[in-house]
Formats: structure tokens, sequence, C-alpha cells
């Protein structure tokens, strides 16, 4: 079920895709759906909980390089490959926008955020060839920011190049351009 609302929601956006959309879809009952989600809303968490599960995969098998100039070519590629799908990222920002005036759905969002940032806090950590010149937990958010600014930009001009995202995550891990 999940598998088709993501399918969905990739394809068709948050608010165009319904619940009878996707239990038909999926080959369920609508009343199947509900036994599993309350709300189309809590529908999309799962789907966007599933992305960012393998997104922090992907994230991890690139902070698992040995050297920082290796994990620095990692992100590059992977930067390339998937900042700015235009498919997630508007998913990411329609929801987001739904959620403005919910507070309970805010509150979610925001959990979730902070456990992204989490992670990436605890990546910039586990590297020990890193020289952040900042808190860690600064430089985390940082990094989001930066990814998800990015992903933004190159979701309506995928033209644009990831190479001053790579330089700026230089910058943020103490590195020189030379690393």
């Amino acid at each position: 079920m999940i598998a088709t609302a993501k399918r969905l929601f990739l394809e068709d956006g948050f608010q165009a895709t319904t619940l009878d959309k996707v239990a038909k879809a999926a080959g369920f009952t609508k009343g199947a759906v509900y036994s599993n989600f309350r709300t189309k809303d809590e529908l999309c968490l799962a789907v966007l909980d599933e992305i960012h599960a393998e997104r922090a995969t992907e994230v991890a098998e690139i902070i698992a390089a040995p050297t920082a100039a290796q994990r620095l070519l990692r992100m590059t590629e992977w930067a390339e490959r998937v900042v700015g799908e235009p498919d997630w990222t508007h998913l990411e920002l329609e929801f987001s926008v739904h959620a403005r005036r919910d507070e309970h759905l805010r509150a979610e969002l925001a959990t979730r955020l902070d456990n992204i940032v989490g992670m990436v806090g605890a990546a910039l950590r586990a590297t020990d060839d890193l020289d952040t010149p900042m808190p860690r937990a600064e430089a985390a958010v940082a990094v989001l920011a930066l990814g998800v600014g990015l992903g933004l930009f190159r979701s309506i001009d995928p033209g644009i190049p990831v190479a001053g995202m790579i330089s700026a995550l230089r910058a943020i891990a103490g590195l020189s351009p030379d690393d």
C-alpha cells in the first residue's frame, strides 16, 4: 500500500492523490486503507518517512568512505542524481505548505526534521578527519539547508550545478579547496 501511495504522491502530488485512488491502485478497499492510516496526512507522512530512510541509507554509504576527499566525490555524484529530483522535491514542498496551518502536522514534520538534523550531526561527528569550524549541530542544519535549497532550485532548473553546495560543504567541514 505504501509503495502504491508513494508512486501516486510522487507522480500526481499530495493534493491530487486521494485515499480512494490509493486504495483502487493498490487493489484494496478504502476501508483497508483507513484501517492502516486514519488520514491522507498520515499516509503521506509514512511515504515521506520511507523516502527519508532511503536517502539516509544513501548518505550513510557516502559517510562510510574512508577519506574526506572520497566522501566529497561520492556526495557530488549523489547530489547530481538526487538533489532536486522534481517529484520528491515537489511532494516535500507541497506537503510542507499543506501543513503550515495545522499545528499537529507541523509538529510531526518538525520532529522528523529534528531526526534528520540529528542523523546529519551524527554523521559529521563520526568523521574523524573533519575540523568543522562551527558546532556540529549548526553544521548539520547548514548542510541540510544547503541541500533543501539547492533541491528546490534544481527542481525548477536542473542545470544548476551542485558545485556551489560541494564548495560550501568543504568550508563547513573545514577543508581547503585542494582536499
